[in-house]
């Protein structure tokens, strides 16, 4: 299903996006920009002053949830589809709020965001992540090490990174004076693109 009504929130950087994922994984590549989009904003405004993570599991929802529990009570759970649509305005202002609390978002393919505060339960066998990744970021490799999911991960120093497939597949900076200020954990080859103040640094096929 394609989410056409996305395209007049559509910016110039997004084509920065093409390309992160494998197409392998048949991910709604419009619903992961604007999952992506979202997580810049978290990484760029924080809450309340100060920086907050989180993590944004996207598609394969059905497996995502057998291999995830809810830490609390779920605040999106018996909402209308229509009202949890990653595009809508309202929503994306709610889940800003909820990214203060623990847990992954499970974003289902459509673009809607099935469930909040996941604790991901998904084996971490096999996984081997840069040093200085903790234990989202292994949630996050897990989690589509195990599922044909990707992950969007907004780290507490504002950096933005996607996994597939169990590994780290690109880092998104939202602010050009970050690149020197930290270090990529990108192995190389890779290549790193550039628009709007906004730096993706992704791995090279």
């Amino acid at each position: 299903m394609r989410m056409g009504a996305l395209n007049p929130m559509r910016k110039p950087h997004l084509d920065l996006f093409r390309g992160i994922c494998t197409q392998r994984r048949g991910v709604n590549l419009e619903t992961l920009e604007q999952v992506i989009l979202l997580a810049l904003e978290i990484a760029r405004e924080g809450r309340e002053g100060r920086r907050i993570g989180t993590m944004f599991v996207v598609s394969d929802s059905e497996e995502v949830l057998k291999r995830s529990k809810s830490l609390i009570l779920d605040p999106l759970w018996g909402h209308p589809d229509e009202v949890k649509r990653i595009d809508d305005p309202n929503l994306r202002e709610t889940v800003k709020e909820l990214a203060q609390l623990d847990g992954a978002f499970v974003v289902s393919d459509e673009g809607i965001v099935i469930s909040a505060c996941r604790y991901i339960d998904a084996s971490s066998d096999g996984i081997e992540l840069p040093l200085g990744l903790g234990s989202r970021h292994m949630a996050a490799a897990s989690i589509t090490r195990q599922t044909s999911a990707v992950a969007v991960v907004v780290s507490e120093n504002a950096i933005v990174r996607i996994f597939d497939d169990g590994e780290l597949v690109s880092e998104i900076l939202p602010e050009l004076w970050m690149l020197s200020r930290y270090s990529l954990h990108l192995t190389e080859p890779y290549q790193e693109r550039t628009a709007d103040q906004v730096t993706v640094v992704s791995k090279a096929e």
